[in-house]
């Protein structure tokens, strides 16, 4: 006799495990002048997603997933039928509580990382740090991706279309911290556009300091052979001796490689008249890609980070503007790269995603990034060679391996 089974659920594609809640206040057809927009609100079931809240904001054009649970990350995006997304090792999203980022080694982040946009701080962002006796102080990336989300809201204008999706995350230590960040996730009836607008508040009686980091990170089939980023910068360096090896090519991608070891750059973007700097990735036919801005008045800091291995082991590109480099805590302090804030003082950042869907659209974002350095008479600086003042260099510490 044949054995018989029943599937009740598979990890092949997690959206298969939302258990949408038609009955939550979340869930909202918006009508606007311009359009339509809908809110669905679920949870996922099953393995480390049970419990992950979603929240899908779409238009007629496209739809974004957001995850509360996950300090508002953006899960994924859709447009024009193409997926922006990667292929992470981890199978995700997962909850919390399955990440342990007290792990001795500082690593534990990367047991929750698969998102298309997380945010890393907001204490610390960068690599794991540790006392000289071994013991950890600030985990790799931070603490607000595991942090969940609270006191959901929509607010909507009918008149220009404008949705957005408003949650405050806290993160807080008795005796040494209280930031809060009040997010707003925007989108419009008539737009691909998602907007992400973040207000960082020191909500102790005694001045702070913070770091924020917005880790972009997109695969196939944006990503892939001769995919490039564009962007306007003024000065780039290799974060270590192995990606000086590949300098000449900084911004192209390979294939995906066996053995491939990730290659981080670091750079200073300029910014068009508005104060907005423009980055993108682009397949090699300028067919499709995705752009991002950002305000570099508090995110005055590039980082590409090229991981190029094999599709099953997390072949990734990242467009990372931040307020810092990803290096441990005390290295950007001692370089003047942290943000100050006093007491009760609020710090904005500001973010754009558009997904790219036509050779128009590609090509309008190579021309808007071309008058950048045009205006601005953007003489690039590069050095062939880790900058001391950037980086540590190839330190086993200022790796994610």
């Amino acid at each position: 006799m044949p054995t018989e089974s029943i599937v009740l659920r598979t990890t092949e594609d997690r959206e298969e495990r939302i258990e949408w809640d038609d009955a939550s206040p979340l869930h909202l057809m918006i009508a606007t002048r311009v359009g339509e927009i809908t809110i669905r609100h679920g949870v996922f079931r099953g393995g480390v997603s049970e419990g992950v809240e979603i929240v899908r904001m779409a238009n007629a054009r496209m739809h974004v997933d957001i995850l509360p649970t996950r300090g508002m990350s953006i899960w994924r995006m859709q447009a024009a039928g193409v997926r922006y997304q990667w292929q992470s090792p981890v199978v995700g999203p997962v909850h919390p509580s399955f990440v342990n980022l007290s792990e001795p080694d500082g690593l534990g982040w990367l047991s929750g990382f698969d998102e298309l946009v997380v945010r890393c701080g907001l204490e610390s962002n960068g690599a794991p740090e540790h006392d000289a006796n071994g013991r950890l102080i600030y985990p790799l990336h931070g603490r607000i991706a595991n942090t969940p989300a609270d006191s959901l809201s929509v607010e909507f204008d009918e008149a220009s279309g404008r949705v957005e999706l408003v949650a405050e995350t806290i993160e807080a230590k008795l005796f040494f911290k209280r930031l809060r960040m009040r997010t707003r996730v925007r989108i419009h009836a008539d737009r691909d556009d998602v907007e992400l607008l973040d207000d960082v508040t020191n909500e102790l009686s005694t001045p702070a300091s913070m770091q924020l980091l917005y880790h972009i990170n997109l695969g196939a089939p944006v990503l892939g052979k001769d995919s490039r980023l564009n962007i306007a910068i003024d000065e780039l360096a290799p974060r270590d001796e192995h990606a000086a090896e590949d300098i000449d090519h900084w911004n192209r991608f390979e294939e995906p490689t066996p053995g491939y070891r990730e290659r981080v750059y670091f750079a200073r973007p300029v910014s068009d008249d508005s104060g907005m700097a423009r980055a993108m990735f682009s397949d090699a036919a300028q067919t499709r890609g995705l752009a991002v801005r950002f305000k570099i008045s508090t995110l005055p800091w590039f980082i590409l980070w090229k991981n190029c291995g094999e599709l099953s082991d997390g072949y990734v590109g990242g467009i990372e503007p931040a307020t810092n480099f990803p290096n441990p805590r005390r290295f950007e302090q001692a370089n003047g790269r942290t943000v100050s804030l006093d007491a009760g003082e609020t710090q904005s950042f500001r973010v754009t995603l558009s997904p790219l869907t036509t050779p128009e659209a590609v090509q309008q974002s190579n021309d808007a990034i071309r008058k950048i350095n045009d205006d601005e008479s953007v003489s690039l600086s590069v050095s062939p060679t880790p900058r001391s003042d950037w980086s540590l260099g190839a330190t086993t510490e200022n790796q994610h391996e």
